[in-house]
Formats: structure tokens, C-alpha cells, sequence
């Protein structure tokens, strides 16, 4: 398997979302995973190998687009249509490319996963975080 090829305008909430807002600290897409910069208090793209621990925690996935320094809503659990196809029962994390989705073949040696959830249907992802704390040995 492969990290997630999502289109943008296809990511919508869904049943039982939860979403904050808050300011994007760079460039962020519709589907990317970020993390809260506490130094900033900005979404940055999170990360699953950076050298970075609170790089490696996400906090949710982006809704819609922003530019650095603009209005970021971001959503924190319950159902979201990734824009992407999803297979059924299959768990979801973070990824090794910055604001990406990786299924979990994907966690290899380095790693530091986030699970984001399991895939509910061909297109929708039931979100709940949870951080291994551990890289992949």
C-alpha cells in the first residue's frame, strides 16, 4: 500500500465531527494531518520520522486550505470523507511525508505513529487519535 493520494476538494466532515480552528504557521492543504506548534501556537504539518517529538502528535486534519498566518479549521474526531479511496477496516496513520495519511503497512523502522482511524467505508475514515509515543523498531 501507499500513502494517501487525497484531492483537496473532496475532504468533508461528517457524522460526529469535531473541529477547532486556529492560524496555519505554513502552506496547508485540505486532508493534511498537522500538529499544534506550541512555540507559536500555529498548525504545522505533522510528521511521523521528524526529529521533533510534538511534530510527530497530530492534532487533527485540515478541512480547507490556508496559507501561512490565515484561518485554519481543523477536525479533531468523528467521520471524515478524506478525499481519497480508503479500504474498509484498515487502520490509518500518520505518515513519514509531512501532512500525510499512510495506511499502516506503511510504518516502517523510524517511525513515531499517530493512529487516526479505520477506515469505514471506500471513503471515509472513522477518526480517533491515538499516539504510540515509540518509533517502529
Amino acid at each position: 500500500m501507499a500513502a494517501l493520494s487525497i484531492t483537496a476538494g473532496s475532504v468533508v466532515k461528517g457524522t460526529g465531527a469535531k473541529t477547532t480552528t486556529g492560524i496555519a504557521g505554513a502552506s496547508i492543504t485540505a486532508g493534511q494531518v498537522v500538529y499544534l506548534d506550541s512555540a507559536t501556537q500555529k498548525y504545522q504539518l505533522c510528521d511521523a520520522d521528524s526529529g521533533t517529538a510534538a511534530a510527530r502528535t497530530a492534532a487533527g486534519i485540515a478541512l480547507h486550505a490556508a496559507a501561512a498566518n490565515q484561518p485554519l479549521t481543523v477536525q479533531t474526531s468523528g467521520q471524515i470523507t478524506i478525499g481519497a479511496t480508503v479500504a474498509p477496516g484498515v487502520a490509518y496513520f500518520t505518515s513519514a511525508t509531512a501532512g500525510g495519511v499512510a495506511p499502516v503497512a506503511d510504518n516502517t523502522t523510524g517511525v513515531y505513529p499517530t493512529f487516526l482511524g479505520f477506515g469505514i467505508s471506500t471513503t471515509v475514515i472513522a477518526l480517533d487519535f491515538v499516539e504510540a509515543g515509540v518509533a517502529v523498531g
